[in-house]
């Protein structure tokens, strides 16, 4: 996998064993998703991880459950109540995240009470039903260790636009990890303009903003308008690009080919352009022309832009994500 920093390598994701089709659960069972192991396998290398395995609990074991407050969650087995094991998934947490510290996104199993990020069943007391607003105890200590880190659970890749904005975010962190470990205010410069289309399809303020940060490169710490940097491109990131921001973005590209292609083709990609604003055909469409177009006649800086040349673009073109 190359893209213009060297990089050659798969990204590293995260993955519940279960998913991978471990039989790691508590009923001695596993969680097989093949979208993982024969769609996804091919672009990414897996680290597969069961908090639950590692911390010594055994297959198969009594299932475990959340309780008490939000701000005071117990991770406590279904039938002993003594069965504690909160503060070892905690622990764990923080552990792994310091020692898997070179990952690109992470994919946790859903309603968990170690691994999900939401909607997990938390028991308010024990004699109280369940109210489906946890999150797997395991998970939030790693997340709360890796904070900018891409993650999301195995349920929510089937809807599209969820699924196409988590590998944006996992290819623009990996060439971030790769970029922080020389980092200098040229090197930022060209991470940023690298970005900026796909950054403009998140929000035209997001992408002013993110600029000035970098017109700050070179006058001060470039460790701390690095951090503040990547803390606010992939807090931008995590909101999916709306249609109005794709359509500002392929528009912005459309004008870097006005004197370079005849008047038909200019119709047509604006035609094709606007039946997207409209909802009528995926962003593949315009997508797939204008990279025909940029073939014929090349942009450097168009050529130097993750929007259109990204592993996620891809991949979305080839109908895997």
């Amino acid at each position: 996998m190359v893209t213009q920093y060297g990089i050659n390598n798969k990204p590293k994701l995260g993955v519940s064993s279960c998913l991978l089709g471990a039989a790691v659960r508590h009923d001695g069972g596993h969680k097989h998703n093949r979208y993982l192991t024969e769609t996804l396998k091919e672009f990414f290398e897996f680290i597969p991880v069961c908090p639950e395995s590692d911390i010594g609990l055994g297959t198969p074991r009594e299932a475990l459950h959340l309780e008490g407050r939000l701000n005071d969650i117990r991770v406590r087995g279904n039938r002993n109540h003594d069965h504690d094991v909160t503060d070892l998934l905690r622990n764990h947490g923080k552990k792994m995240a310091s020692q898997i510290n070179d990952l690109s996104g992470y994919i946790f199993k859903s309603h968990s009470p170690s691994c999900g990020l939401e909607h997990v069943s938390r028991r308010p007391s024990v004699d109280r039903n369940p109210i489906k607003d946890g999150i797997g105890q395991y998970a939030a200590a790693f997340i709360g260790a890796q904070p900018l880190l891409p993650v999301e659970e195995e349920g929510c890749l089937q809807d599209p636009t969820l699924r196409e904005n988590f590998f944006e975010r996992v290819f623009v962190f990996q060439r971030w990890l790769y970029l922080s470990r020389l980092l200098d205010p040229k090197m930022l410069v060209e991470f940023h303009t690298g970005h900026k289309l796909l950054i403009l399809a998140h929000g035209a303020q997001a992408l002013r903003q993110l600029g000035q940060l970098v017109a700050q490169a070179g006058s001060g710490s470039i460790e701390k308008v690095g951090c503040a940097y990547i803390t606010q491109l992939m807090q931008t990131l995590k909101n999916p690009a709306t249609r109005k921001g794709h359509t500002n973005a392929l528009q912005h590209m459309q004008g870097y080919l006005k004197e370079r292609i005849d008047q038909q083709d200019r119709v047509e990609l604006a035609e094709l352009i606007e039946n997207y604003r409209l909802g009528r055909i995926p962003l593949a469409v315009p997508l797939t022309l204008l990279r025909h177009h940029f073939l014929r006649h090349p942009n450097s800086y168009i050529a130097g832009q993750f929007y259109l040349n990204s592993h996620t673009r891809e991949l979305m073109l080839r109908n895997l994500i």
